[in-house]
């Protein structure tokens, strides 16, 4: 009986361990993903602002339109950017997240 009360002890041990390397991860990722979406939100505000400067003064029309198609489009590229970049963080959040589950799993698929 002690010796099953110790496996299950260890066994506990090892699952909490699991867990905060977890939490670990997924502090430090959700940190960076923070991070990139505080830096997009201030150079997108920025780049807006920009932009009203140069509409302000814009003495035509055509200049107007100029300047609001060029924001159109890089802001739509910044956008598409920012996407791929929260979505590989997203992604490598998940594969950390898992990571120490994986090994305990696999551990506990080869003692069964």
């Amino acid at each position: 009986m002690i010796q099953n009360f110790d496996e299950v002890q260890k066994f506990g041990k090892e699952n909490f361990d699991v867990a905060l390397k977890s939490f670990g991860a997924v502090s430090t990722k959700m940190q960076a993903i923070a991070a990139e979406v505080a830096d997009y939100s201030k150079k997108s505000f920025e780049d807006s602002t920009a932009v009203v400067e140069k509409l302000m003064g814009a003495k035509t029309v055509e200049k107007a339109i100029e300047v609001q198609t060029d924001f159109a489009k890089s802001a739509y590229e910044g956008f598409v950017s920012e996407a791929t970049k929260l979505g590989t963080l997203y992604t490598d959040l998940a594969k950390e997240t898992y990571k120490p589950f994986e090994a305990a799993v696999s551990r506990t698929s080869n003692a069964a």
